[in-house]
């Protein structure tokens, strides 16, 4: 069965409001909103902020089963065996919604989710049990929205927009909330002390474990992490307000789910397909800023030259073409170990892109580059079962990627890193550093605190907001 979506729209200017003012006018009217931002303006496709409310439909994989809600309040349910086509499933449910046709270059409609690292059992022969400490969070879900506002940083221009399947449009609810001139904030405040599921000494021996493993030849590289959490009260949205301050990223996401919530500032596209057309940037190569230019500067070329940052980054590289050509053709490097700054950390960028075959579908393309290898290793199917028998906890969220799809196959996901996950009162947050086998394990845990550095400042900043 298709659901057919009608989509009533309405532009206004928006030079009065920002995608925080506007997330924090809807979230109190509208449970479950999220929030999509990009300080990335360098292309035009990254003008927009995107804020949506209202889910209509659903598709979650949870506890072995995937559930399926539809706007007409129907529901199915699949018991997931060894044999269930969990993607085909995914993009099944994506092919049961049409919209009218548009030729505006931003998204209007899709399915906006994540998908959890720990989702990969699905995607690959790998067993990842559940282990103490989960955070019983589904591996993946997506929905499809009612409402969905677009705001084009560029011309000061927003668009509003109401899908219905069979009920009013609310735009003049939606258009009339916006204008509202107060909205209700409230405190963020720190309780007790930072812990982790892991001793720096610990972490340092896991290391030590990962390079014997890289050094006799089980893998080349391998990204071991280790996970923070953090007790707190009153609105951690404070802290994705800090955190997109205090480490502007081409990916800022909010997403509320009710008990649980996924925020971060991500550096790193998981995925990109924009007709036919697949991209992946690798990031691999790290070292710390000291916030003197000219400094920067210097470790930039420092870093450009580095032999063990440049061998890790050519052999994620390396995969990143290879994870395209299984289903695609004309593979190429078209930007390589390109040094960029971030606000805490200096990184080496490639990017590599490559056509898809047309029959192949993109969650096919999804599920055979899943997860980034910058965050596992190469090669990835040996580094992820080293990871799943030495991490001591799940990976859950870190590692996973979230964004959109639209119903057309084009795709944009961020790797979930730079990110926290909200849950019962404990924000919980994790980084990881690329291990070969000249690594030096007490500089890979200076790589992981380097990379936590701006969630750590967020922190301290939203108590002050």
């Amino acid at each position: 069965m298709k659901f057919t979506l009608k989509t009533h729209s309405k532009k206004i200017l928006a030079d009065t409001i920002t995608p925080v003012s506007v997330y924090l006018r809807l979230r109190d009217k509208f449970p479950n909103s999220l929030l999509l931002e990009s300080s990335d303006y360098r292309a035009n496709d990254n003008t927009f902020s995107y804020i949506c409310c209202n889910p209509i439909a659903s598709i979650s994989v949870q506890n072995e089963q995937i559930k399926e809600v539809f706007p007409d309040g129907s529901m199915q349910q699949t018991n997931i065996s060894a044999d269930t086509d969990v993607v085909g499933i995914i993009e099944g449910f994506a092919q049961k919604f049409e919209t009218q046709n548009n030729d505006r270059k931003f998204i209007q409609n899709g399915l906006f989710g994540y998908m959890s690292y720990d989702a990969v059992r699905y995607f690959e022969d790998i067993e990842i049990a559940k282990k103490e400490g989960s955070l019983q969070i589904p591996d993946i879900y997506y929905a499809v929205y009612q409402n969905i506002i677009a705001i084009n940083h560029f011309n000061n221009e927003a668009y509003i927009f109401s899908h219905t399947y069979e009920g009013e449009n609310n735009l003049d609810q939606i258009a009339q909330l916006l204008t509202v001139k107060s909205f209700s904030e409230y405190n963020f405040k720190l309780e007790g002390e930072r812990k982790s599921v892991m001793t720096d000494a610990e972490y340092v021996e896991l290391v030590k474990t990962c390079k014997k493993h890289c050094q006799r030849g089980d893998v080349f590289q391998i990204v071991p992490s280790k996970r923070f959490s953090q007790g707190f009260s009153g609105d951690e949205f404070n802290v994705y307000r800090s955190l997109r301050s205090v480490n502007p990223s081409p990916y800022l996401f909010y997403f509320d789910y009710g008990n649980f919530k996924i925020f971060g500032s991500s550096p790193e596209a998981q995925l990109i397909v924009q007709d036919g057309k697949a991209e992946i940037h690798p990031i691999a190569g790290t070292f710390k800023r000291t916030g003197n230019d000219e400094q920067d500067a210097a470790l930039a070329k420092k870093l450009s030259e580095d032999a063990k940052e440049n061998s890790e980054h050519v052999m994620l590289v390396d995969l990143a073409r290879n994870d395209l050509s299984r289903n695609g053709s004309n593979v190429k490097v078209e930007t390589y170990r390109e040094v960029q700054f971030f606000s805490h950390v200096i990184h080496l960028v490639s990017k590599v892109t490559g056509t898809k075959h047309p029959e192949t579908s993109t969650m096919r393309v999804v599920a055979d580059t899943f997860p980034a290898g910058t965050l596992s290793g190469a090669p990835k199917h040996n580094a992820m079962k080293l990871l799943e028998k030495y991490e001591p906890i799940n990976r859950d969220f870190y590692g996973g990627a979230i964004g959109f799809m639209d119903f057309n196959g084009n795709f944009n996901h961020a790797i979930i890193i730079r990110s926290f996950l909200s849950k019962n009162h404990q924000l919980h947050y994790q980084a990881g550093a690329g291990v070969v086998s000249d690594s030096v394990p007490e500089k890979e845990l200076e790589e992981v605190y380097n990379k936590l550095g701006a969630l750590s400042k967020a922190l301290k900043l939203a108590e002050e907001i």
